[in-house]
């Protein structure tokens, strides 16, 4: 621990403040400290928005549009399921399991108690793994997590340990899992921010998941269920991602959505809102849908880097390559604000119809705010190598652009690439001296190099 926080959790437990809340405030800190780096596009005004935390994600940049305590420890409940799902389907892609496979139930469904959902499922039943995912989905089944856990791991305790590998492997560090199905428990928690970063992950790692949570119903054995999704049938464009609901957390909703977009360049866009704590099915759904309208309204995707855009030039010694080149291996997409206002948006002054914020000016008259149709940004690239030395055969991080909106921070961008380089022979070695004592090129030429990028 460095010594300035090592000081401060002296002072404040000398003051009798326990040492768990010191930790979590210190914990608070490093946090809102990391957050100023990157601004986050759009500001709402949290007093408009019914839910105790929420945020809005872009999956294809990755970055973050908006959020209210993104961060603050929270029950998930089914929320929950999502995980469970996202590795029953990697483990479909890896071929260690099938949807067409048929299990047996055993009395791991004796768990499930009587007021939880649940598909009903008895000890023998067969059931294959395709109805087991839309159960576990569709109708937020326990019996159904629980089944899968005991497939993938041979028991739930250690299904709920490959649970919190998998979340920490996606960088979900304010989250543990205690259960599948997502009972409210002591060490079973996470936040608006690592369930968006798990639904990133299920929509580009495992995007067969959308065929289930599009589903708008599902019967098995003459048991019909209606998905608790309601924007499914408000909304064409969105196709999941899952509901939940516990006295604990509250009403939650993760929800994602795929809209054409006028941008040739990205001509379809999805984005992902998370409300945690809504105060009913309803106001989950109407929360996360404003917030997602107004995001695809007032932000958009821009190309950043282009396809094999050249972005450095990096001297090379013992080999005969004298200059690598640093390419963009594919586009590289950023978020961009379109919202030009410096008050901070109010939930209800959103125009459903018109998709557009109206608010009041000075003199009492409203006035529409349109979208952006310009943006101010610029990139600065910074090097990771100031040569590189042969032979290489790995994974390197080479640069790092970043991107700023109107001088703000809004993006990183981590370039790496599989570098490939041979050592010259002593004959090369020997041919790359002799030209060297006769060369006249200055300094500066076999210095690194970095393009402008436009």
């Amino acid at each position: 621990m460095p010594k300035i926080f090592m000081f401060m959790t002296n002072g404040l437990v000398k003051k009798g403040i326990p040492l768990k809340r010191v930790i979590y405030l210190i914990a608070l800190l490093c946090w809102l400290c990391s957050s100023l780096a990157h601004a986050t596009l759009l500001s709402f005004n949290p007093e408009t928005v019914e839910a105790e935390a929420w945020t809005v994600l872009d999956p294809q940049s990755g970055q973050v549009i908006a959020e209210h305590n993104s961060q603050i420890q929270r029950a998930p409940a089914s929320l929950t399921k999502m995980m469970v799902a996202y590795i029953v389907l990697k483990d479909i892609q890896a071929g260690k399991l099938n949807v067409a496979d048929v299990l047996t139930a055993t009395s791991v469904v004796k768990q499930v108690m009587w007021d939880e959902s649940q598909m009903y499922l008895k000890e023998g039943e067969q059931i294959s793994v395709d109805q087991l995912l839309a159960g576990l989905i569709v109708m937020s089944a326990n019996d159904a997590a629980l089944t899968l856990a005991e497939r993938i791991s041979g028991s739930v305790p250690q299904f709920v340990a490959r649970m919190n590998q998998e979340a920490q492997a996606l960088g979900m560090q304010h989250t543990h899992f205690q259960n599948p199905a997502g009972i409210t428990m002591p060490e079973h928690y996470s936040t608006a921010a690592d369930l968006a970063r798990l639904a990133q992950a299920v929509v580009n790692d495992t995007p067969d998941y959308l065929a289930y949570s599009k589903q708008t119903s599902f019967t098995y054995n003459q048991r019909y269920h209606r998905a608790t999704n309601i924007l499914l049938k408000q909304d064409p464009t969105v196709d999941g991602l899952k509901t939940g609901y516990t006295r604990a957390a509250g009403y939650n909703l993760a929800l994602t959505a795929n809209r054409l977009t006028q941008n040739f360049d990205d001509p379809n866009r999805r984005l992902i809102v998370v409300v945690l704590g809504a105060k009913s099915a309803f106001k989950r759904a109407e929360i996360a849908q404003q917030l997602m309208n107004i995001s695809y309204a007032y932000t958009r995707n821009e190309v950043a880097l282009k396809n094999k855009q050249l972005i450095a030039e990096l001297p090379v010694v013992k080999s005969t390559l004298k200059m690598f080149k640093v390419e963009v291996q594919q586009p590289k997409i950023v978020t961009t604000s379109l919202y030009g206002e410096n008050s901070a948006i109010d939930l209800k002054q959103f125009d459903v119809t018109q998709q557009r914020l109206f608010v009041n000016d000075t003199f009492g008259q409203t006035r529409l705010i349109e979208p952006l149709t310009q943006t101010e940004t610029h990139l600065n690239v910074e090097l990771k190598e100031k040569l590189l030395t042969a032979p290489l055969a790995q994974v390197m991080q080479l640069a790092t652009v970043h991107v700023y909106q109107n001088n703000r921070l809004i993006n990183t961008i981590h370039l790496e690439e599989e570098v490939h380089i041979a050592e010259a022979s002593l004959f090369e070695k020997l041919l790359i001296w002799l030209k060297s004592l006769f060369s006249f090129s200055s300094k500066d030429e076999t210095a690194a190099k970095t393009y402008p990028l436009v």
